[in-house]
């Protein structure tokens, strides 16, 4: 059906000329007979429409003839999601055959207030440092912190492994302006490490336009709420990079004229952060718990876009370079890595003690590190000697040997429960281990000396 005629264009936009007044915001619109120029209304006057371009306004000529495609963007709604990788649009892009058996609306109404479920069980991950530390609930918001190189990946791929061992649910993985590079070696990493069939994967890369950036979040979502809501299952959706998500609105209001505030970033920028947070929850029927890499402007943790984003995490994961370079994985910074669980009232008192006396300890640790370097370890007090040793032992315990990366170490990964790891810490802050050496602890799953 005809709609009108296109009238401006710009990089991302194109203004409509209407000749029907069937049509509607987030009506998909094309250009007749040329599907390449897609466009989503976003705006509608009297006599015009103003849209957004899908894809690359590049060769469309002003006058071109635009027809009603659909009602709004569709992506596929059935257990056919799993294994295969899409597009922002619900297109799948790994280059197999594919038959679609049930398409729904992309974008969905939050989970109404009565429908949240606020007090969920802990989501235990069987990873000793994020359990002791950083602990989940079913339908938390985990911001997930780190450069490259310091092990995201594998953490990422161990998480979906144990979740999917324990629970036997599924992940979906979004790449919001993720390199088509990065992409392409994630795929193969979860297609060799026999993770593939387990997760679904949506991608809107860097070299496309901010519209199909922004878009693959809502897509993502949408894939995860069908494993909450149809399947019943416990999801993990890893976002990455929800910074990139908020800099593709950003263009996206640039190039159609509106309001900007402070650094550039959309006014509207935290209604839109809060319609994809509001839909990350837990339900009667399963939840879904999100991992958000968040990229840090100029290292600026005050940054209003990073601010907003962090004011809906319920805690965050800070991968350090510097542990890294020490050998071990997962290199997790227990200082700066937090969860809203480690209270009294939802961990236990025992859990919440331990956490207290160990990362005393391993600040005194850093403190006595320096004293060493200056004065050496026989000017310590035996108390002191104490705390060091066992705070290396502590350290090297909280390394791990990992499922997805035993073809690389050789050591046969470990899913540790939450009470082993209490019972270890606490016999190592006891002095029960002693007389163990720290390389004892270096790369094991609970200590059985």
């Amino acid at each position: 059906m005809k709609i009108g005629k296109i009238i401006t264009i710009n990089d991302i936009s194109v203004e409509i000329i209407l000749s029907s007044s069937d049509v509607k915001i987030g009506d998909i619109l094309e250009v007749e007979n040329d599907t390449k120029y897609v466009f989503e209304v976003v705006e509608i006057n009297n006599i015009s429409a103003t849209c957004i371009s899908l894809y690359s306004t590049r060769g469309l000529q002003k006058g071109s003839i635009v027809v009603k495609k659909s009602d709004g963007i569709e992506i596929e709604y059935s257990d056919k999601i799993l294994g295969r990788v899409f597009n922002s649009y619900g297109d799948v892009i790994d280059g197999l055959p594919f038959e679609s058996e049930k398409k729904v609306k992309v974008n969905n109404n939050t989970v109404s207030l009565k429908e949240v479920k606020v007090e969920n069980d802990p989501l235990w991950t069987g990873i000793k440092a994020i359990d002791f530390f950083a602990p989940l609930q079913k339908g938390f918001k985990m911001g997930l912190l780190g450069g490259a190189g310091v092990g995201k990946t594998v953490l990422i791929k161990e998480l979906i492994h144990n979740i999917y061992a324990s629970s036997n649910s599924n992940a979906v993985f979004v790449g919001a302006g993720e390199r088509s590079r990065e992409g392409r070696e994630l795929y193969d990493d979860m297609k060799s490490s026999d993770l593939l069939d387990k997760m679904t994967m949506v991608y809107g890369q860097m070299g496309d336009n901010p519209v199909s950036r922004s878009k693959s979040v809502s897509t993502g979502l949408r894939m995860a709420e069908y494993l909450r809501d149809e399947k019943g299952q416990d999801v993990l959706i890893f976002i990455d990079n929800i910074y990139r998500f908020i800099q593709a609105k950003a263009e996206i209001a640039t190039d159609l004229k509106e309001l900007l505030i402070e650094n550039g970033y959309p006014a509207n920028m935290a209604g839109e952060i809060s319609e994809i947070e509001e839909r990350i929850n837990s339900t009667d029927k399963g939840s879904i718990t999100s991992f958000q890499a968040i990229y840090i402007p100029a290292d600026d943790l005050t940054d209003e876009a990073v601010q907003t984003v962090m004011s809906y995490m319920d805690g965050q994961i800070v991968l350090d370079r510097k542990i890294s370079e020490l050998g071990l994985y997962p290199a997790i910074n227990v200082f700066k890595s937090t969860s809203k669980l480690i209270d009294k009232d939802k961990i236990g008192e025992r859990h919440f003690n331990l956490v207290e006396k160990v990362l005393a300890s391993l600040t005194r640790y850093e403190e006595l590190e320096e004293i060493i370097a200056v004065l050496g370890i026989e000017e310590l007090s035996e108390e002191d000697k104490l705390v060091f040793y066992r705070s290396r032992k502590l350290r090297n315990y909280f390394s791990q040997p990992m499922f997805v990366a035993e073809t690389f170490t050789n050591i046969k990964g470990e899913f540790v429960n939450i009470e082993d790891v209490l019972n270890d810490v606490e016999n190592i802050l006891n002095g029960k281990y002693d007389n163990v050496d720290e390389s004892k602890f270096r790369y094991i799953g609970k200590y059985n000396g």
